[in-house]
């Protein structure tokens, strides 16, 4: 049911996006206690503010009570991913070569699931993030296919 909410909804808000120059980052349909909550993340280069926000929020309404898709009661919350942002497509990984991330995986790579360094490369499905293992650099390949989480990572230098 889930997964059908998230593409119905974005086959509503892709076209408004398209129209204001937005990207979609990411929209997740999930109950927190008693609530649901339809969580629709956008951004654009140098950041997305409170205004765009609430216009596509505004206008996303408007198509969700239209169609109707969604059942039970919603919360509808438009939003920036945050510093944090997820790397959902290989696109992502191609936009943030350069950026600090962390990278979760189905399956370990070098005995380890999960890495935490610089994006240096995007190329034929495999992410090459540059890692330190105490005071060693070191450098894996990961396959696209294996990454089940990733996200920029914020640092503080």
């Amino acid at each position: 049911m889930a997964n059908k909410i998230v593409q119905q909804t974005e086959e509503l808000v892709q076209p408004i996006l398209d129209e204001l120059s937005l990207e979609l980052v990411d929209i997740v349909y999930e109950k927190e206690g008693p609530n649901w909550f339809l969580r629709v993340y956008i951004d654009k280069d140098g950041g997305v503010d409170i205004e765009e926000c609430g216009q596509v929020s505004e206008r996303l309404s408007s198509e969700l009570d239209e169609k109707d898709p969604i059942n039970e009661a919603y919360f509808l919350e438009v939003s920036s991913p945050g510093v944090e942002r997820p790397l959902k497509k290989e696109a992502d990984f191609k936009q943030h070569i350069g950026k600090h991330v962390y990278v979760k995986l189905y399956e370990p790579i070098a005995g380890e699931k999960e890495f935490t360094g610089d994006l240096v490369g995007f190329k034929d499905g495999y992410a090459t993030i540059q890692y330190k293992e105490k005071t060693v650099q070191k450098e894996v390949e990961i396959p696209f296919a294996k990454i089940a989480k990733a996200r920029l990572a914020v640092t503080f230098d």
